[in-house]
């Protein structure tokens, strides 16, 4: 008995083994490759990018200009509205994908959706105070923060070709300011009022600028520690900021009837509503098409075609709401264009080579105290 069962035993193992080393099926042919389709064409999510943030810019400023708008959260609130619509309807579709919500990374990520908050509303009142090529040029002052915020809580570098950058950055924003208040005060019959109101927008800016910074350093801190994706920030930061966005319009904004017939008269109704919806698609179509780029070109491309953009999106004010062309203008409008891409050429510069830097352009040494508040910053 004991043979016989060492035998079958044996026998079962063999045939196991005889399957195992059975001839494998010949492999398939391979699968003849794609023709190259429009999808990846570099051309076209370029331009899809361009597109999306000129129409982004242009539709928010149509409703800003309206006379004395002030349900600036409620525009913030509707955007948010249509862009979490459109992504979880496109992910039902299987068209995107991200993760579910979680009440943990919620809470973990709120932060940053209130600093998201104050960027876009005084972005919003500064673009209701300032033309659309002012506005675009004084924007780039933010990477400066940017920059030296990283250097302070991310330990990078600022080189020289960068520091110039910088420059033109700040050269743009004085002329674009000095060439706004000489057309204020040459032309039109009440030029402190206007002058009044450019200081206002000026305000609101710095104000943007100092938002815009601190949002973006502290999304990057946070993303690193959840580790989310594209999607996965637009689906937070607007649905989070909704409710918000509720509370405050409802609380901070005047919604008597007539107000509200104020901000969108009858002839103009429809068509403020309609800009409105599609600003917050238009805040959809930049997230995917820049992820579209990336994906079809490179980081180092869409870097320059983001520097590139700010070109068209500064001609679009000049073209859309007859923001006033003067030498001056028109000069601030092509140093900051070159400035962009100054700043472009220095970051793809400073990425291929290793980090080096004197002051002011690289961290100082730190005394055991500040050492010890740059390493609380980073926990």
């Amino acid at each position: 008995m004991a043979e016989d069962k060492k035998s079958n035993d044996y026998t079962i193992e063999m045939g196991k083994l005889n399957q195992r080393f059975d001839t494998p099926p010949p492999p398939s042919p391979p699968l003849p490759k794609p023709a190259s389709s429009l999808s990846n064409n570099p051309i076209f999510p370029v331009l899809a990018y361009c597109g999306s943030s000129i129409l982004m810019t242009v539709m928010n400023k149509y409703v800003l200009s309206g006379l004395d708008f002030n349900l600036n959260f409620l525009l913030l609130c509707v955007q948010s509205v249509v862009c979490v619509t459109t992504i979880q309807t496109c992910k039902s579709c299987g068209l995107i994908t991200y993760r579910n919500f979680s009440s943990d990374e919620a809470k973990k990520w709120f932060p940053i959706t209130l600093l998201l908050i104050g960027m876009i509303y005084t972005g919003s009142k500064a673009l209701q105070f300032l033309s659309i090529p002012v506005y675009t040029i004084f924007k780039n002052l933010t990477i400066i923060l940017i920059a030296y915020g990283e250097v302070l809580w991310f330990g990078g570098s600022v080189t020289g070709l960068a520091l110039f950058s910088f420059g033109l950055m700040v050269l743009s924003s004085v002329i674009a300011a000095w060439a706004d208040i000489q057309h204020a005060l040459e032309h039109g019959m009440d030029a402190t009022a206007k002058v009044s109101t450019l200081n206002a927008g000026y305000i609101w800016m710095l104000v943007n600028c100092l938002c815009t910074s601190a949002y973006v350093l502290g999304m990057r801190k946070r993303i690193k520690l959840t580790n989310f994706k594209d999607f996965d920030t637009m689906f937070y930061n607007n649905l989070l900021s909704i409710p918000v966005l509720v509370v405050a319009t409802l609380l901070a904004e005047d919604w008597s009837t007539a107000n509200v017939n104020r901000n969108f008269p009858i002839d103009e109704r429809n068509n403020i509503i309609l800009a409105m919806v599609l600003s917050g698609l238009s805040s959809v179509f930049i997230s995917y098409t820049s992820a579209w780029c990336v994906r079809v070109t490179s980081s180092t491309t869409y870097s320059m075609v983001g520097a590139l953009n700010k070109l068209p999106i500064a001609l679009s004010g000049l073209i859309f709401f007859e923001a006033p062309v003067t030498f001056p203008s028109v000069s601030a409008i092509g140093v900051g264009f070159v400035s962009g891409i100054v700043y472009t050429i220095a970051k793809v510069k400073q990425n291929a080579k290793p980090k080096t830097g004197i002051l002011p352009t690289a961290n100082p040494p730190l005394s055991a105290s500040s050492q010890s508040m740059r390493d609380s910053l980073r926990s």
